[in-house]
């Protein structure tokens, strides 16, 4: 880790400023190991490096060069460990990291407040989005598809926060799934034969549940002939098995007040881009209205996700955003999801920090104006026995599929 209690912060500040310019007038390539000897040369001219001992200047060196030649800043070393899962940046002096499931404090700050608010800035500029007293929360990515969340200091009252969720390297699959005890083979197959057959998924769970991930794990088993829309706040989904894919990103309003672009905006733009099916991140709001329409006209195999603590807990949430968008009665609001939406996949984070499939439900119908689920998978007990209920989709595609899929 990078800490520097000797050298100021006035002249890290300093070096930092000269030795762009050094970078920038020569006239060679620029690579790192270039930078890194310009910067070595620089720090051990200075009679100042007599102070200090060798690993101080090391020290100093490392920082110089993270600073001047890593997207990530200091923060670099931590988005290139593999083993760790998640940054968070609670003010410059506060620094944690998600590891092997642990949550670890970090003997690691930034010199400022200032050099904090600028790695945001950078990072938000980079996806042409702007975090400013005015606008003071931002979601981003990072080259590698990783996920930006970040909160400016005038809301903030221990300063700038910065919090970055990586992804796998490697794209999880439902084989990864099944090994790591995620669910079970019976499970998986249940899943794979609902995503081909397309039944409407819907992916619930509470923060860092593993949503995202199912989601991915799912679109790989959408046909390769299918073509496919994929709508997200902030982009993030890999999908990469499929050629006939559409991908588009909201986009938030600029200083002006202009230019916003919305999911609703998104999902409606959509139907008329001849989708087989249509994905959508995350829904939060309103947008859960155009989703359902979506859904109950003919995209069968949509896919989504959302925030809660169970299947009950999420039909409720997605009553309550769908009142956001239209004045409509309960009841109706209650029939459009449950035609709608076919499958509820309900994630949790364990205490040991694994992610498991805790419920796979189907949407049975209404009861005395209640929503009614068909249990098919408990984490507790295994597949249910319980058949299928809806099965117009499954008939009409299960030609091709095992012929254990058939009692489903």
């Amino acid at each position: 880790m990078v800490m520097l209690s000797f050298y100021s912060i006035d002249e890290v500040h300093r070096y930092i400023s000269e030795i762009r310019l050094l970078l920038t007038e020569s006239v060679e390539e620029m690579t790192d190991e270039k930078a890194l000897e310009i910067i070595e040369g620089y720090v051990f001219s200075k009679a100042l490096s007599a102070a200090y001992s060798y690993e101080e200047n090391a020290g100093l060196i490392k920082r110089l060069f993270l600073s001047l030649r890593k997207e990530m800043d200091i923060l670099q070393p931590l988005i290139d460990d593999s083993s760790i899962s998640e940054v968070m940046v609670n003010g410059k002096d506060h620094i944690f990291v998600e590891k092997n499931g642990s949550i670890i404090q970090l003997p690691l700050s930034f010199d400022s407040t200032e050099e904090l608010e600028e790695l945001i800035r950078r990072i938000a500029g980079r996806v042409h989005r702007e975090i400013n007293e005015l606008n003071p929360i931002v979601d981003a990515r990072l080259s590698d598809g990783s996920r930006v969340n970040a909160v400016y200091r005038n809301i903030a009252l221990n300063g700038p926060i910065l919090t970055i969720r990586k992804f796998p390297e490697r794209v999880m699959s439902m084989r990864d799934f099944i090994l790591n005890g995620t669910v079970s083979p019976e499970a998986a197959e249940l899943l794979r034969t609902l995503v081909i057959c397309g039944y409407n998924c819907f992916v619930s769970g509470g923060t860092s549940s593993g949503k995202t991930t199912m989601l991915n794990v799912l679109a790989q088993l959408i046909p390769p002939d299918e073509r496919v829309i994929v709508i997200e706040d902030s982009a993030e989904l890999q999908i990469k098995q499929l050629d006939n894919i559409v991908r588009m990103e909201c986009r938030n309003a600029n200083v002006q007040g202009k230019g916003n672009v919305d999911m609703a905006r998104l999902v409606k733009t959509s139907l008329r881009m001849r989708p087989d099916r249509i994905i959508i991140g995350e829904v939060r709001g309103g947008e859960v209205f155009d989703m359902v329409n979506a859904m109950n006209t003919g995209h069968s195999g949509s896919l989504s996700t959302g925030h809660a603590n169970s299947i009950s807990g999420m039909l409720k949430r997605l009553e309550a955003m769908f009142m956001q968008a239209v004045d409509f009665p309960v009841e109706a609001i209650r029939a459009q999801i449950s035609e709608g939406i076919d499958i509820i996949i309900h994630m949790s984070r364990m205490k040991d920090g694994s992610r498991k499939v805790i419920e796979i439900s189907e949407l049975a119908g209404i009861e005395e104006g209640i929503i009614t689920t068909n249990c098919l998978y408990r984490h507790t007990a295994g597949m249910t026995g319980n058949r299928i209920l809806h099965r117009e989709k499954l008939e009409s595609r299960k030609a091709g599929l095992p012929e254990a899929v058939h009692d489903t």
